[in-house]
């Protein structure tokens, strides 16, 4: 790649700032229309300026439904791009000012000297975009549902009632626990008419703790299970992956980051609970860490490790869960190492 091209987008418009080296002057930051006439304005901005595509790097930050369409339609039309996390660009400047121009010239020049650790994107297949659309809905009408009966019982605490408004709240409660459960059955839908995925899907359930939501986040997470999952990795990008904090003699009690995908944390924590109480193995682990002083949200979170790195083994060896498995070291394999 001899040019890179970063790409801060809106919701009404996108700016292009292109990078190629140091010492060379860079081309932009120009403002497009976040629709197919600015897209196709942007193809014809890169070709007045003799920027073929074959040679450009294309990065844009991850900003959902603003980024999607122009993602879609540079990748279909032979682009190679990347998707950052704003975050990373953030950390990577030590530069206070913030605009779109400025972004965007951020954005291109974090592409030039990461490039070897981008990974280029390309699109989900339909159903894995399906079934992450209907998460994200399910998750959006699950707190709305905890709003509406928190308010409704709230307000059988009253002493005056207002039976209209008990009325209206019991109504929209009834409808979203309606809407969520026709939502589970898409999901249920979408996954069945799929032979591969509906197998894995079958593969995870089979662990202790681990129903459709989880089995579902892990799809969308893997992109269909097309990607083998590595576990630190994983670990790492949501969040419940223990992060040390020691400065001379001071070392706390090591923590999780607290950021990431919050949805997929939460159903790990839940999973976690349940295999504490209903599996020996986990029990066990939790007592003993009990009574060796270590936090409850630490031995929890620890219990959320393991059972995500089960899973990632499941996914990479397309086993179901085997309860009494027992991890061997290479090592011990060899000849002559085993007494």
């Amino acid at each position: 790649m001899t040019y890179f091209v970063g790409i801060d987008t809106a919701s009404a418009s996108f700016v292009a700032a292109v990078f190629t080296r140091p010492d060379r002057p860079t081309h932009g930051p120009k403002s497009f229309s976040n629709d197919a006439e600015g897209f196709a304005a942007f193809h014809d901005w890169l070709q007045e300026r003799d920027l073929p595509k074959d040679e450009a790097f294309i990065c844009l930050e991850n900003t959902g439904v603003y980024s999607e369409a122009l993602c879609y339609t540079l990748e279909g039309q032979g682009f190679t791009l990347a998707l950052l996390h704003p975050r990373a660009v953030w950390k990577a400047f030590d530069d206070p000012r913030k605009s779109d121009e400025r972004d965007s010239q951020k954005i291109a020049e974090y592409g030039y000297r990461y490039h070897d650790r981008l990974e280029p994107w390309h699109p989900h297949e339909a159903v894995v975009e399906q079934i992450k659309t209907l998460l994200s809905t399910r998750e959006q009408l699950v707190e709305q549902k905890t709003a509406t009966t928190n308010i409704r019982q709230a307000l059988g605490r009253k002493a005056i009632q207002t039976p209209a408004s008990n009325e209206a709240l019991d109504a929209t409660t009834d409808h979203l626990k309606a809407q969520i459960q026709a939502i589970e059955a898409a999901i249920r839908d979408l996954i069945k008419a799929h032979p591969t995925m509906a197998q894995m899907v079958a593969l995870l359930v089979s662990a202790p703790g681990v129903g459709l939501l989880l089995a579902a986040h892990m799809l969308v997470l893997t992109e269909g299970f097309s990607k083998p999952p590595r576990y630190r990795k994983l670990a790492s990008y949501l969040g419940i992956c223990p992060n040390k904090d020691q400065s001379g003699t001071w070392q706390p009690t090591p923590t999780s980051r607290g950021y990431g995908p919050p949805m997929m944390r939460k159903l790990l924590h839940l999973a976690a609970r349940s295999v504490r109480t209903h599996e020996a193995r986990f029990r066990t682990y939790f007592h003993r860490k009990q009574a060796e002083g270590k936090d409850t949200m630490l031995i929890l979170n620890n219990i959320a490790n393991k059972l995500l790195r089960v899973l990632c083994g499941m996914i990479r060896n397309k086993q179901p869960y085997i309860a009494d498995y027992q991890s061997v070291h290479p090592r011990l394999l060899q000849p002559g190492t085993r007494s």
